[in-house]
């Protein structure tokens, strides 16, 4: 496991995995504890207030390996 987070991009990948693994078991368990606690309306805002925050970080992962290749 050390061998494959040495380098700090492969680092950012697997945070970037285990979050969308904990939001997935979250709104999973959310749907099984409360089935009715959270409307269509909010789901989608959940979902893409997440995806949005996905794409800012993938964009700033690219932009760091990019600065680190040019480097």
């Amino acid at each position: 496991m050390r061998t494959i987070l040495e380098s700090d991009a492969r680092f950012y990948y697997a945070v970037g995995a285990f979050t969308v693994v904990v939001f997935a078991l979250a709104l999973a368990v959310l749907a099984v504890v409360r089935p009715g606690a959270i409307g269509t309306v909010e789901l989608v805002g959940l979902v893409v207030g997440f995806l949005l925050y996905i794409v800012v970080y993938a964009v700033s992962l690219s932009i760091y390996r990019l600065a680190d290749d040019g480097a």
